[in-house]
């Protein structure tokens, strides 16, 4: 009679056990202000394969790097350069085994969709066309897409002609909508981010040699214990996950 009752009470714990399971919960992903469109994509079709969806939140890498630094109770980090990647690993706060640069992107120029200035590429003609007006760029001097502009335009020799006429977004996005808005007549971005406006046009590629490459590394965060992060992880930089990004106009790296 004993082993009778072992026997069902197993059965019943069994039986009970999936019930009974905490379900999975959604990762938090931290990303940058630029990946807005296409992590939202990912984010879907990683739910329609039966998973929690991911909830995202767009920044700067900066505000979001020292957001980690401050606490915040998130699961994945997605920077769009490796210097706040590099920031949290220093201080042991991702996961160096998952780390892994698997974006690529380009620097524009953008101007208002009804507009038709051509950015030149020789210092003089370029200083005055970028210094005539207000040109929007991220902060320069700590969020990714600010700093790739900066880089730029030091290497092309015009930035201390315009350096006086740029006004600082809070990130790429904030400097796209300036343009967007007629308040700034050109912004620097990337071309993601042009592509994913119809309000403003492509006016100017920078050369890929006259900023540093621009890599989006993505890591777990060590202080993440949520399963989910690391699967949505291994889809995000799978064959699959980057065809996503591909779509929006990033290279794959």
């Amino acid at each position: 009679m004993g082993r009778i009752v072992r026997v069902l009470a197993l059965l019943a714990a069994m039986l009970a056990g999936p019930a009974c399971a905490a379900p999975a919960r959604a990762p938090l992903v931290l990303a940058a202000a630029s990946l807005q469109e296409s992590m939202t994509a990912a984010a879907a079709a990683w739910a329609k394969k039966g998973h929690p969806k991911p909830v995202i939140s767009f920044a700067a890498s900066s505000t979001l790097a020292r957001q980690v630094q401050a606490g915040a109770a998130a699961d994945l980090f997605v920077s769009a350069d490796e210097e706040w990647m590099d920031a949290l690993a220093a201080q042991g706060l991702i996961v160096p085994a998952t780390r892994s640069d698997f974006l690529g992107n380009r620097l524009v120029v953008v101007a208002p969709a009804g507009s038709r200035v051509r950015i030149p590429l020789k210092p003089g003609p370029l200083a005055r066309v970028l210094g005539a007006g207000p040109l929007a760029m991220a902060d320069t001097e700590s969020v990714p897409a600010g700093k790739y502009g900066k880089a730029a335009l030091v290497k092309l020799g015009v930035w201390d002609a315009v350096s006086p006429h740029v006004v600082r977004a809070e990130n790429v996005r904030a400097a796209l909508a300036l343009v967007e808005r007629g308040a700034a007549p050109l912004g620097i971005v990337y071309a993601t981010d042009a592509r994913a406006s119809a309000r403003v046009r492509i006016a100017g590629v920078f050369p890929a040699t006259s900023h540093p490459p621009i890599t989006y590394p993505i890591a777990r965060l060590k202080a993440s214990t949520n399963p989910e992060a690391e699967a949505f992880r291994r889809f995000l930089v799978s064959r699959e996950g980057k065809a996503i990004f591909l779509r929006f106009g990033f290279s794959a790296r």
